[in-house]
């Protein structure tokens, strides 16, 4: 199982990279929430054209010991971190397995300084729910990870953050994450990254730049 899933794991974190950069700083400190065994943060940091001393950290509620980033536990409720404690967090296909989005996001606002990325689905085109459920199943049912079946349209997504007090500073509705034939079912319009800037008094707030891109 692992080597079939290995080129679509491979090809979404490339994905990833690419999109998340462009949104770091020079001396960021980054928290990546669900960062599993810190694959996405190791891969920021050693990217060509990662910005200088550049650090990224996890949060999980399973930690399994011998991760390449620092990796703090977590629970559920309150942040082990105090308001804006890091410049950027990452929600990456974390959100949509969450019992309770609402307190995980608003806590995810209240410790970004300056962005909130999510990387999640967006429900857009023909079958879209059963494509996006089938992916996520066998992507996830053979780790034991729960699996909910629930997913955003982008006008959903948009009331979200309205909902939460932030503003959405850059989005991108279609994502190439998949190799070639994977990506022609399971990716473009059901893949979906948003970076929103936290409310004012969430966090320790920074102007974030705007960038817009809507059919990417």
């Amino acid at each position: 199982m692992a080597a079939m899933h290995r080129p679509v794991y491979e090809s979404r974190l490339r994905a990833l990279v690419q999109l998340i950069l462009p949104h770091l700083r020079e001396g960021d400190r980054v928290l990546d929430v669900g960062c599993g065994v810190g694959t996405l943060g190791t891969a920021l940091m050693g990217a060509s054209g990662a910005p200088k001393d550049l650090v990224v950290e996890g949060l999980e509620r399973h930690v399994r010991g011998g991760e390449p980033i620092t990796v703090h536990g977590y629970e559920g409720g309150r942040m082990p971190f105090a308001d804006g404690a890091y410049d950027v967090v990452i929600l990456a296909d974390v959100l949509h397995h969450e019992d309770n989005p609402d307190e995980l996001l608003s806590e995810c606002l209240r410790v970004a300084g300056r962005s909130l990325i999510i990387k999640d689905h967006q429900i857009k085109g023909p079958l879209a729910q059963a494509r996006v459920s089938f992916i996520d199943w066998a992507a996830n049912a053979p780790y034991g990870v729960k699996c909910l079946y629930r997913y955003h349209t982008r006008d959903e997504w948009q009331a979200m953050a309205k909902r939460m007090g932030a503003k959405v500073v850059a989005e991108h509705q279609s994502i190439k994450l998949y190799p070639m034939g994977v990506n022609f079912v399971f990716g473009n319009k059901l893949q979906y990254l948003a970076v929103w800037q936290p409310p004012a008094g969430a966090g320790v707030s920074a102007q974030a730049t705007p960038e817009e891109d809507p059919a990417s």
